[in-house]
């Protein structure tokens, strides 16, 4: 019985095969015409080419005008800014320490040191080194000065710039991290 059985289904597979091979094979007329149509179709004329722009160099002329880094003076004006600020300016030709090539918030206190002449903060650089930093001593980017020193924090006075040839003092401090 089994066998019988699986005789008809070769049988009927076979058949199904030979049913999808007469379906293939049947005219493709009605595909042929349709390529045929299109095409017979005319074509649509493509746009022209645009013509192509000369390039005009550009001749620079930076002798003759005015030199951009050099600040604007007002024709007919007698108000010239002056290049010299009368407030604080940093000292340029000290020897920059070791903490001023980091930012302010890159650094932690992490505590104090001291011994019976001198009081120290105890500073960690991203690097994760402590140093020792006495009042008077400079830290960050912005010139900051240390000019006090608390069991909970480092006090800085910082220099500024403020854009016209001066220069602004802004008070920063560092407290004691809990890390």
């Amino acid at each position: 019985m089994r066998r019988i059985g699986k005789q008809i289904r070769h049988v009927a597979g076979m058949v199904l095969v030979a049913v999808l091979l007469v379906a293939c094979s049947e005219s493709m007329n009605d595909l042929e015409q349709y390529i045929a149509s299109v095409k017979a179709r005319p074509a649509n004329p493509i746009s022209p080419i645009p013509p192509v722009k000369t390039y005009t160099p550009y001749e620079y002329e930076g002798m003759i005008g005015r030199d951009p880094f050099l600040q604007s003076i007002s024709e007919g004006s007698d108000d010239v800014r002056s290049t010299g600020g009368t407030g604080p300016r940093p000292d340029f030709e000290r020897s920059r320490e070791y903490l001023e090539r980091y930012e302010l918030d890159t650094l932690s206190m992490v505590g104090t040191f001291s011994n019976e002449e001198s009081y120290w903060a105890l500073v960690r650089d991203p690097e994760g080194i402590i140093h020792r930093v006495p009042v008077g001593n400079y830290i960050g980017k912005n010139h900051g000065k240390v000019v006090n020193i608390s069991s909970t924090e480092v006090d800085l006075s910082e220099l500024i710039s403020d854009g016209a040839d001066g220069w602004l003092v802004r008070e920063a401090s560092i407290a004691l991290g809990e890390g």
